[in-house]
């Protein structure tokens, strides 16, 4: 079984979180550990996303404040995790080290134990200090995805462009789906 472990922060994009989820729900040989923290709950709230309907397209649910969940340690394997959509702030503390919460103590976990760590960025523009935050990152391995969808396959609708970056997500992950890809 791979597990894969979904963090979803603060940031405006819940729409690639559900889009992600829905993907992955039925494929055969992955469970999904979703962890939401307070933030991204408020956001959640502001764009109409039921926190629940998410939690249900997950096998397992950790609470954020739950410090000893299974995907607090090292010796919980996992095949990866993706942050989606990550904020800046979540960025900038993990690139701190700081993990006051199970979604960054899960990504602290990833990067220490060398397993692929994505962070689905979702803020424009980028300040300096935020940069810095994500060199320091893709420096200790993590991947950094801005949600930015191509349109080289012709999306007609707004999940046509979530569909684009979760396919690069499962990509990064090594999960085999179909979904929109460059044709050449």
């Amino acid at each position: 079984m791979k597990r894969i472990v979904v963090g979803v922060s603060g940031a405006s994009g819940m729409i690639y979180a559900r889009d992600l989820l829905q993907r992955l729900q039925p494929l055969a040989g992955v469970a999904v550990h979703l962890v939401i923290s307070p933030a991204a709950e408020l956001v959640m709230a502001r764009e109409g996303e039921d926190p629940d309907s998410l939690r249900e397209l997950a096998d397992v649910v950790h609470q954020a404040e739950d410090g000893a969940a299974a995907i607090a340690s090292g010796s919980f394997q996992t095949a990866g995790m993706v942050i989606v959509p990550a904020s800046a702030n979540s960025a900038a503390k993990i690139a701190a080290g700081m993990a006051d919460n199970l979604l960054l103590r899960a990504a602290f976990v990833h990067l220490k134990e060398r397993r692929p760590l994505i962070l689905v960025l979702r803020e424009t523009p980028l300040p300096t200090p935020t940069l810095r935050a994500l060199l320091t990152l893709s420096e200790s391995g993590a991947v950094i995805m801005p949600a930015s969808p191509a349109f080289y396959h012709h999306p007609r609708t707004i999940s046509d462009l979530a569909a684009f970056i979760s396919q690069r997500i499962l990509d990064q992950l090594g999960v085999s789906a179909d979904g929109p890809r460059w044709e050449g």
